[in-house]
């Protein structure tokens, strides 16, 4: 009996191990169905998820995920467990100190989930009932384009281009010509594949640089008008970044961004606990030293030698009957392309990804990266809920 017991045992062990094994191999021919495509690259769930983090275009070696997780991390020591402990200033100064390596390490991390989980426009936007995600990404884009002028023979600079989307889809909405700068280098690899595959590499281009730096990178006067798309917010300088763009800009040249800030006006208390706590949980799953607030956005601004035309809230009737919420989209519709964006949607994803880690099919520290964004988003809707967050600060400055 007891023989019949260990040999059964042991078929199921042998049963248990062939079946991992099988479901290794099959993951692993998924993944290396990957193509990196404008238009399918994440569409298809099992071979986009076996993909994040490592695909051919990846610039973190497999080993090196866990090590750029933890050192970004580091940076962020104590937040979501003790409260105020990254608002500090001395823990706002290591990050503004180390903000190339917290902005790089973020998105080499981050880059595969935000377009697997999003599109390739990192952003939100204000939506109006009827109107569908897509939809509301690109007015939002096109607004910017609108203020700014743009049209066919004008030179335009993405302060802060992520991957592109929104540089491709101005530049086929208005024929200008547009250069994205970024500090990353996978972002930039991946974008100007997806440049080249749109047909419009000529009319559009990623290049890698510092925001920080951009007199480093241009001549002065290269640009008719300038824009940012949530991008800003990773500044640790302001006055520094706006200081570059305007050393890009012709003389009158415009600059227009939305810019992510916390809303005094509207109740954000820092002396608050529990809205201290949800603004550093949007810090630390977004990579940012600190979130201004729209004063200190305007006051960069005139600092940096532009002239302020407009500035507002794009979400300021976020509640209103005949709008959509900005951050609705992370509560998320349970439709096929808005599944993934629901809270169902990240656990889903979140435990496909320790699977993966599991069988060594995703680097190790994926799982810690999914889990950081993950809870970020629950940041993020309790912060709109509230209205004392938005990701959507616009304003339009002059060049004096």
């Amino acid at each position: 009996m007891e023989n019949a017991d260990a040999t059964s045992s042991l078929s199921l062990g042998l049963i248990a191990i062939a079946a991992v094994v099988v479901i290794n191999v099959t993951l692993r021919v998924f993944q290396s169905g990957f193509k990196r495509s404008v238009h399918t690259s994440f569409s298809n769930v099992v071979v986009g998820v076996t993909s994040i983090l490592s695909n051919k275009d990846s610039v973190l070696k497999r080993d090196g995920v866990d090590n750029s997780i933890a050192g970004y991390e580091k940076l962020f020591s104590g937040a979501r467990n003790d409260v105020g402990s990254i608002t500090n200033d001395e823990s706002i100064k290591t990050r503004e100190k180390e903000y190339k390596t917290m902005v790089n390490s973020f998105y080499d991390l981050v880059t595969d989930f935000y377009e697997w989980g999003w599109g390739q426009s990192f952003h939100f936007a204000p939506r109006v009932e009827g109107e569908t995600f897509v939809e509301s990404i690109k007015r939002c884009e096109f607004y910017l384009a609108l203020r700014l002028g743009m049209k066919d023979g004008m030179k335009a600079l993405d302060v802060g281009c992520g991957v592109g989307g929104p540089m491709r889809n101005i530049q086929q909405f208005t024929g200008s010509d547009i250069t994205g700068v970024t500090l990353n280098e996978y972002q930039v690899r991946v974008g100007n594949q997806y440049c080249k595959q749109k047909g419009i590499d000529d009319k559009s281009r990623l290049v890698q640089g510092d925001f920080q730096k951009l007199s480093e990178k241009f001549e002065a006067g290269s640009f008719d008008v300038a824009y940012g798309i949530e991008a800003t917010c990773h500044s640790p300088d302001r006055v520094a970044c706006f200081s570059g763009v305007n050393h890009c800009l012709k003389k009158g040249g415009l600059f227009a961004a939305y810019d992510w800030i916390v809303l005094p006006e509207k109740g954000y208390d820092a002396k608050n606990p529990d809205h201290v706590r949800i603004k550093e949980g949007i810090e630390v799953g977004n990579g940012l030293p600190t979130l201004a607030t729209s004063a200190q956005v305007l006051k960069s601004l005139e600092d940096s030698g532009f002239e302020v035309l407009d500035s507002f809230d794009a979400n300021r009737g976020v509640h209103s009957p005949n709008e959509i919420p900005w951050y609705q989209t992370l509560k998320g519709e349970f439709s096929l392309s808005g599944f993934r964006m629901t809270n169902v949607g990240r656990m889903c994803t979140h435990y496909l990804v320790s699977t993966l880690e599991f069988l060594r099919i995703a680097p190790k520290g994926s799982v810690r990266v999914s889990a950081l964004l993950c809870a970020t988003a629950l940041d993020l809707v309790e912060g709109g809920e509230k209205e004392f967050f938005t990701p959507s600060f616009f304003f339009i400055a002059r060049k004096k």
